[in-house]
């Protein structure tokens, strides 16, 4: 059997929907927590040159659409907000010329607080950005030093303001717990401050440390087990109350306002990756394969890229014995769940490959199955890693 190929008794692949991630990967000042391919902005950032290397990069992936539409942008960082207006309206241009957007298309841009500006906001609005997401952390200036942020409390908030000035409906507000010394009350306490702006939606998550950061070499005093437990079990009661549906481990939303983007990638949707050090999954009916994309990572060897539009660093075959897991490592994370069907389209593989583990977590309560569909309980939630472990 190739790498990639699925034995022949399995199910054949679907194409599912397709989203297209941009990544900006310069910042003003690396945050001692991000392990995320982004970079200390020294001067000018050379905006017109990285927007014609998104294009060229997009070019290059033009196969991979297959005739569809993209359903949803979403651009990360870094701190995109950094960018003009002007950079993006001509990214967009640039992708209608070879490209579908939906006509409900959802367009999402990371904002850092410390670089919001009223007209830039409008600006983004008037060129179809539909969606702010507001990376405020906190709302309390100690722990907002001890993050890292260039922005404090006030400046969140003002953010915020000109985000609703500027017409924007949609907007998402980042904020973590479990940080330095945090009680659950200073915990209830930013997310009661995020709750008074009434966010659409809701990334509340707890902080983690993670290997080649700032934090990782010389880690903050955080909650003990029992006091993060607690932190968490009161948020998810108080973002209940305030009329939050909790859709996935850490996304909360308003009625109509959950994450198309990100849904689409947790269900195992397709999604071009365009950027220095983005990353892509792509479905491939016609060869019953899988592929991971990841692009040059460093933003000088990307730019550099350009002159010979060879920007893809590498792409693999998500393998066989891998697939399954892969798929569960993001379905699970959902609380709608996941049917025998949707496994099998999404996947390639029959049902039966993961019959027997399913059946056994059931016994357990750690998946419940109604109608069809098969989700985490609360308590399979809690304890998500032991789920997966079980299809290792």
């Amino acid at each position: 059997m190739t790498a990639g190929e699925v034995p022949g008794h399995d199910a054949a692949l679907t194409l599912p929907p397709l989203s297209l991630y941009v990544h900006v990967p310069w910042c003003i000042r690396k945050c001692p927590y991000c392990d995320f391919n982004s970079h200390q902005s020294n001067g000018e950032l050379p905006e017109r040159d990285y927007v014609a290397a998104l294009l060229s990069d997009f070019a290059q992936d033009l196969p991979y659409l297959q005739g569809r539409p993209i359903q949803s942008i979403f651009i990360g960082g870094g701190t995109p907000s950094l960018f003009s207006a002007s950079a993006y309206d001509t990214l967009f241009n640039g992708l209608l010329r070879h490209a579908r957007f939906t006509d409900d298309i959802e367009i999402t841009l990371e904002a850092n607080p410390g670089t919001a500006e009223m007209m830039k906001f409008a600006d983004y609005r008037r060129i179809g950005i539909n969606r702010l997401s507001i990376g405020i952390q906190s709302f309390d200036e100690q722990q907002l030093k001890h993050l890292g942020r260039i922005h404090n409390s006030e400046e969140s908030r003002r953010a915020i303001d000109f985000a609703r000035r500027a017409g924007f409906d949609n907007l998402n507000l980042d904020l973590m717990y479990g940080l330095k010394d945090q009680s659950r009350e200073l915990a209830l306490a930013d997310l009661h401050a995020g709750l008074a702006h009434a966010p659409e939606h809701l990334s509340w998550y707890q902080l983690t440390i993670e290997p080649n950061t700032e934090f990782y070499k010389r880690p903050p005093t955080l909650p003990p087990e029992d006091e993060l437990i607690d932190i968490q079990d009161a948020g998810l009661a108080l973002l209940q109350d305030s009329g939050f549906q909790r859709y996935e481990i850490s996304a909360f939303a308003r009625q109509g306002h959950r994450s198309r983007h990100n849904l689409n990638y947790w269900r195992f949707g397709d999604y071009l990756g365009i950027g220095a050090g983005a990353h892509g999954k792509i479905t491939l009916p016609g060869e019953q394969r899988l592929l991971r994309t990841r692009k040059n990572k460093q933003p000088g060897h990307y730019l550099q890229s350009a002159a010979t539009a060879q920007f893809t660093a590498g792409s693999d075959d998500i393998l066989p014995q891998d697939i399954a897991l892969e798929y569960l490592l993001n379905v699970l994370r959902l609380q709608e769940g996941f049917t025998a069907s949707a496994f099998e389209a999404a996947t390639g593989l029959g049902y039966g490959v993961i019959g027997k583990q399913v059946e056994s977590l059931l016994g357990k309560s750690l998946l419940c199955m109604e109608n069809d569909l098969i989700r985490p309980t609360e308590k399979g939630h809690q304890f998500l890693n032991s789920v997966l472990e079980e299809f290792l």
